[in-house]
């Protein structure tokens, strides 16, 4: 075989190489930045903030939304709060005297 022959194969090989190994940087999913968009994310901005350190309510959220310009209705607010209330997620809910209460997972 002669140089181009070699060389060709060498470039094919590194090509293959990063389309299944990676080319070393993070991947998109593994790089995740911290978004803050819409209803969930000014719940994670809460999170962020440390303002579920303590048990609240989602009406309490949902007033403390208000006052960072997350403008939405309670039910909006709840449905976010439940997703990231799951068993993967960053919060934990409990009922306490009849109320729903979401607080950080320790």
């Amino acid at each position: 075989m002669d140089d181009k022959a070699l060389k060709a194969m060498a470039v094919r090989r590194e090509r293959l190489e990063k389309a299944v190994f990676g080319a070393g940087e993070p991947s998109k999913s593994d790089r995740r930045p911290q978004r803050f968009k819409g209803a969930m994310g000014g719940t994670r901005l809460l999170i962020s903030k440390g303002f579920l350190k303590q048990a609240r309510t989602a009406s309490a959220v949902k007033a403390e939304l208000d006052r960072n310009g997350y403008v939405y209705r309670i039910q909006v607010v709840q449905t976010g709060l439940n997703r990231l209330s799951s068993r993967s997620g960053p919060l934990s809910a409990f009922r306490k005297d009849g109320k729903k209460m979401y607080v950080e997972r320790k």
